[in-house]
């Protein structure tokens, strides 16, 4: 886990790969609920017996599609930001999915930072500051030669830093560490 106290300490690093998250099986339970939840209940992810048959993967493999919706969880065990609040997925650029991933293999996800662009500040709706990331993201196989998900994943991360004591609170600027922001009134009208 790679912690980031602010988001000018982070985006300093644009352009580098910056956290690596931790190795996690998938499981054949997994692989199951997904199919339920899909509708996908193809042969090759949840029939054993014919795919050790008939697969040329020699086993069930983990549906392209779960494996990407398991890149929240990897991200939140690879990078914290202390000042973030709240994010939330906002799209992908890109996705491919380059190598299986067969049931029982674990996996972990590799994060470079492509760009950070600020998000005007709603004010007064109640967030003070946030920004839209671009990250590459690589997902890998322990094992693998190659990657099994390379994705362009936009998130947007939003600090509600308020401060103060009796009546309106004030607004603070997470990014520059300033209150109130200049030009702006300290306190909503």
């Amino acid at each position: 886990m790679r912690t980031f106290g602010s988001l000018a300490e982070f985006e300093a690093l644009k352009g580098q790969e910056v956290a690596v998250s931790d190795w996690t099986e998938i499981t054949k339970e997994q692989v199951q609920k997904f199919a339920d939840a899909t509708g996908d209940h193809q042969w090759i992810h949840i029939d054993v017996e014919r795919s050790k048959r008939e697969s040329p993967f020699g086993g069930p493999v983990a549906h392209g599609f779960l494996t990407l919706s398991l890149l929240p969880m990897r991200m939140a065990s690879a990078v914290k930001m202390a000042d973030v609040k709240m994010g939330v997925n906002y799209g992908l650029n890109k996705v491919r999915f380059p190598s299986p991933v067969p049931v029982g293999r674990k996996l972990r996800t590799r994060l470079k930072l492509l760009e950070v662009e600020h998000l005007p500040v709603p004010y007064p709706a109640g967030v003070s500051n946030g920004a839209q990331v671009t990250w590459e993201v690589s997902i890998e196989r322990e094992g693998g030669n190659k990657p099994v998900c390379v994705a362009e994943s936009i998130s947007r991360r939003y600090a509600l830093a308020f401060f103060g004591k009796g009546g309106p609170l004030k607004p603070f600027n997470c990014r520059t560490g300033t209150a109130p922001w200049p030009g702006r009134p300290s306190r909503p009208p």
